[in-house]
């Protein structure tokens, strides 16, 4: 009998917690953060380190520890990850979302990618330092977070909130959706996240006349409702160029040879697998999620419920939900379930720098460009302290793969061989940071 190749280590700890069904059903619904806190933490002892656990409500547990640093006079420096996922239907998936199944050099699972990758890559990156009796070059905040995919309202805006103590210090964070490589017409580089968009969860609802279902009925509440949907999932959002993603296409012209007047859109999509992250970078984005209505497929029913997921530009919240007030018509109401900030902070600095160094060390040659992020992360949270966080989560990635693709899609997977490669960017990266 052939004896099981041992997984290297990122590879069997990130395979560990996607097996911990950690699926936050939003709203305050969520299941399995607690055990995989608890494994967390005791990865961390094992490392030395002290953890500390923190239940916003019951089982929603995020977990900080403080690693010192060789300069202890310098601002800390915060690198986290969240350890929730969204859901995953058994039925669509190649392999159970829930099994870290290894097939194909890749390891299959709901958080392979988003981001319990990342997660891995700390506690390896870190174990690399301090087994080998080093040390980070300044203090390092490490932190797992509840509740990221519901926007942190049970992770890292409560500990932000009512824990600020954790970050003292601290001026500076690293956490996901950046550092992975892109293939651009042959060649490699890397985006480096630098900005976010903001952040803005919207309910409609549309009130009508409840009766049965074969009756001729005009206030019709599903009718109301699917109208207004429509419009705004049709909606034509125009161009809007930020300093980070002007500076963005910039790069990407001299890279690919692209002529001075290259449409924007044509640019981005001249990326490959890479617009599909950045298509929405460039424009506001308003989705349709989820809808709720009827209970009887004899009754009309007097009350339908959308959700929208909506991303402004940075400033840009006020004006884009005028817009969605003027596409629905005044007799649908409109609750907003959650707002966040957006963020963009400069492609350069010490920081950008060492981040930089780190990937160019490991994959010499390869230019790395700014991009702001279509979604969001725990660095909203934290800019509330004035910490200023950038997504650095190195991947090395075949050209095959439609890595946008995985982010809360179906057959979510990722490289063994990239987790290997940012252990060692991270590792590296935290000596130097």
């Amino acid at each position: 009998m052939v004896p099981p190749v041992e997984l290297e280590s990122t590879a069997r700890i990130a395979r560990d917690l996607i097996r911990f069904e950690t699926v936050n059903w939003g709203g305050g619904k969520s299941e399995g953060e607690t055990e995989a806190a608890q494994y967390v933490e005791a990865e961390l002892q094992r490392l030395g380190l002290a953890p500390r656990l923190f239940d916003a409500a019951p089982r929603r547990t995020s977990l900080v520890a403080r690693v010192p640093g060789r300069d202890r006079d310098r601002p800390a420096l915060v690198v986290h990850g969240h350890l929730d996922v969204v859901p995953a239907v058994a039925a669509d998936w190649t392999v159970d979302p829930f099994g870290g199944e290894i097939r194909d050099g890749l390891l299959w699972g709901r958080g392979a990618v988003d981001m319990k990758d990342m997660d891995a890559m700390i506690l390896t990156a870190l174990g690399d330092l301090l087994e080998g009796g080093e040390q980070p070059a300044r203090d390092l905040v490490i932190a797992y977070f509840a509740d990221e995919e519901n926007g942190g309202v049970y992770g890292s805006h409560y500990l932000v909130d009512e824990h600020p103590e954790l970050f003292a210090g601290a001026s500076e964070a690293i956490s996901e959706v950046g550092g992975y490589s892109i293939d651009l017409d042959g060649r490699r580089a890397y985006l480096l996240q630098t900005g976010e968009k903001a952040l803005v969860w919207i309910r409609l609802i549309a009130h009508g006349a409840a009766a049965h279902g074969s009756r001729v009925i005009h206030d019709n509440a599903i009718v109301k409702l699917a109208l207004a949907v429509a419009a705004i999932g049709q909606e034509q959002w125009p161009l809007r160029l930020t300093p980070t993603t002007t500076d963005l296409l910039t790069r990407l012209k001299a890279i690919l040879g692209s002529a001075e007047d290259t449409a924007p859109d044509a640019l981005i999509e001249a990326t490959g697998t890479a617009a599909g992250f950045l298509r929405a970078t460039v424009r506001v984005t308003s989705n349709p999620t989820v809808l709720t209505a009827g209970y009887k497929h004899n009754v009309i029913p007097d009350r339908a419920e959308a959700l929208v997921d909506l991303r402004p530009f940075a400033g840009q919240e006020d004006e884009v939900l005028d817009r969605i007030r003027e596409l629905i018509g005044p007799d649908i109401d409109l609750e907003i379930v959650h707002h966040d900030i957006g963020l963009e902070l400069p492609f350069e600095g010490p920081l950008v720098d060492k981040m930089v160094a780190a990937l160019g060390r490991h994959d010499p040659g390869a230019p790395v460009l700014p991009y702001l992020m279509s979604g969001g992360t725990d660095n909203k949270a934290l800019a509330k302290l004035g910490i200023a966080g950038y997504g650095f989560a190195p991947l090395q990635l075949g050209p095959g793969l439609d890595f946008p693709a995985m982010f809360h899609g179906v057959d979510e997977r990722v490289p063994l061989e990239a987790l290997a490669f940012g252990r060692r960017v991270l590792a590296d990266f935290l000596r130097d940071c």
